[in-house]
């Protein structure tokens, strides 16, 4: 099992320097790279494969002082993260996606990564290879497992982060006859409600800020192209939106923890939010509350605890009675599920929590990952351990 932790580290002014020297020439080198594909294939029909200019970077690494200051394998890493942008282009080709999405040249470069080595964290320091002396971190948590990469970041309010990724093994996921099993229900009105009747509400932090968020832009828009102040406007838009997401993430991070301290196996629907993000009336408050973060969330929480997430198909989850099978239509603003046979009358997001939990047990009794109706799982495999305030 691999998982990410974040931490916030304090370079000084010459580091600081050094650092976006670094990203300066990966960004330099991401463009060459990309040049060099396109004129490879106008002029000769050829594609230039990984191989190909990992072997011309070693040349041109005698001759250009520039790409010396930095360590071999960040050089390298940018031509792996090129070619992954590459084969997922020509994936997108082969299925006929509208969006093709060639890769582009950079106009910004934010991060760079160490995959095997020329890094080392002892105690609060962090040594990188090619940057003067140590750099101070808040490891506010402890590592668990083995650090496999290290990618320093740059966010656009200018705070600099360390991102280590570590493997370790994962235990075994509980049983769900030998556990508790929840199903849990997402919304908007209520952004989760569990078969056990907890009810967790988001403070839509997004829909506060757009007063704020609105105000930064049209004072980004009124500041001279490449000016100073233009520059400081960006970097406040910048703080605004990172502060909507941190708090979205940090509440999102205590919701799933209280999922996974609550039962062993937990239930959710296999939601098309990007088919869902179409209807344009609920498109904000979806991307607001971000239900697909919060699963991921979750799958990663319990997968280091040894419990599991399961996704079941979502299909009629609403509209069936919880108690005896009826099928019961209802429009969106229908908050209360009346069944006319049965005479259950209960809040529709618990009834539709009932239904999934059901849908999960079926599914899991059956051998299967869900329940059996179709879905797929999504695939949600690295872990977020660090903190949601970052």
């Amino acid at each position: 099992m691999r998982s990410a932790y974040k931490f916030r580290i304090y370079p000084n002014q010459k580091q600081v320097a050094e650092l976006e020297d670094t990203l300066e020439i990966c960004r330099n080198l991401w463009n060459t790279a990309l040049a060099d594909r396109k004129a490879s294939w106008e002029k000769r029909g050829e594609t230039r494969s990984y191989e190909d200019q990992a072997y011309i970077l070693v040349r041109e690494k005698q001759r250009d002082p520039d790409l010396r200051k930095v360590h071999s394998h960040v050089l390298q890493d940018v031509l792996r993260r090129q070619k992954k942008a590459m084969d997922n282009f020509f994936r997108r080709v082969r299925e006929g996606a509208k969006k093709k999405g060639y890769p582009r040249f950079k106009k910004r470069y934010n991060s760079f990564t160490f995959p095997e080595s020329g890094f080392k964290l002892e105690g609060n320091r962090l040594k990188l290879s090619k940057i003067s002396g140590t750099i101070r971190t808040f490891v506010h948590r402890p590592i668990e497992g083995n650090i496999k990469t290290c990618t320093i970041k740059r966010d656009g309010t200018g705070a600099w982060f360390v991102i280590f990724v570590t493997e370790r093994e994962t235990p075994a996921p509980t049983p769900v006859e030998s556990g508790k099993v929840i199903g849990v229900d997402l919304g908007i009105e209520h952004a989760v409600t569990t078969s056990d009747g907890e009810v967790y509400d988001y403070p839509r932090y997004y829909v506060q800020a757009e007063k704020k968020l609105r105000a930064a832009q049209k004072s980004l828009h009124r500041k001279k192209l490449g000016s100073r102040n233009r520059k400081k406007a960006r970097r406040q838009l910048s703080r605004i939106g990172k502060r909507v997401t941190s708090l979205r993430d940090e509440f999102l991070h205590q919701t799933s923890r209280k999922l996974v301290d609550s039962a062993d196996v937990i239930v959710f629907e296999d939601l098309n939010i990007g088919g869902m993000l179409k209807n344009h009336h609920l498109a904000k408050h979806i991307q607001d509350v971000s239900w697909g973060k919060l699963i991921q969330f979750t799958q990663s929480k319990a997968e280091r605890a040894g419990k599991s997430v399961v996704l079941v198909d979502p299909r009629n989850t609403s509209q069936t009675c919880s108690s005896c099978g009826t099928l019961v239509p209802k429009e969106l603003a229908d908050r209360v599920h009346i069944c006319p046979r049965c005479g259950l009358e209960m809040d529709r997001d618990l009834n539709a929590s009932l239904n999934i939990r059901t849908l999960g047990l079926r599914g899991r009794a059956c051998g299967e990952s869900t329940s059996g109706l179709g879905s797929i799982p999504s695939k949600r495999r690295l872990s977020e351990a660090g903190s949601s305030a970052l």
